[in-house]
């Protein structure tokens, strides 16, 4: 892939849709996330027009405090799942990933939780709150259990708009990679309010 890749989501849409595109603006993903379901579930497309369905992400509980939600490719065939750590995550996010057989492959970390309070509290003050998005840049590491970073995604300064750009740190394989920015993605969704 062609890095740095890049993230985007609308903040006010009612549907969360989510696009990655590679250094060069190509499409390389898009996801639009059905509101108000009870149980999350997001169909990867290769389109913006939605034909082209590349991967599903599902969640196995209805709640998402510790939800697991796994990964399959068009044919259903299973590629791994992310699990948000509950208790791990008040403070800074903490998720597992998990490879197709449930051996931990890596984690994602934030990078400094303080960056996350002040974008969230200030987020709150009226008028101030519509500029937070130019302040604080919260970042997140994807590591290795050996502790190698393989890529690391930061937000970016953006007005209404979720903007993040994902830089490659490490080597890793097709099918570690897939997976990776299968859970950067599920992750900027869960964790849009939080920053």
């Amino acid at each position: 892939m062609n890095y740095p890749l890049h993230l985007s989501f609308k903040i006010l849409a009612i549907a969360r849709q989510l696009s990655m595109t590679d250094a060069s603006g190509n499409l390389l993903a898009y996801a639009k996330q059905k509101a108000f379901k009870l149980k999350e579930a997001v169909t990867i497309f290769a389109d913006a027009e939605q034909t082209r369905p590349l991967y599903t992400i599902k969640a196995d509980k209805v709640l998402d405090f510790s939800a697991r939600y796994h990964f399959a490719d068009a044919g259903g065939r299973s590629l791994g799942s992310i699990k948000r750590q509950g208790m791990k995550s008040l403070w800074k996010a903490h998720y597992d990933i998990l490879d197709a057989a449930n051996n931990a492959s890596f984690t994602i970390r934030e990078e400094n939780p303080w960056t996350k309070v002040f974008d969230a509290l200030l987020g709150e003050v009226p008028v101030v709150g519509m500029f937070t998005g130019y302040m604080f840049h919260p970042a997140y590491l994807v590591s290795r259990a050996d502790g190698t970073i393989v890529l690391r995604l930061e937000k970016l300064p953006a007005f209404l708009e979720g903007k993040f750009k994902i830089d490659k740190q490490a080597e890793m394989s097709a099918d570690e990679e897939t997976r990776a920015l299968l859970s950067l993605m599920m992750m900027i969704l869960l964790e849009r309010r939080r920053g």
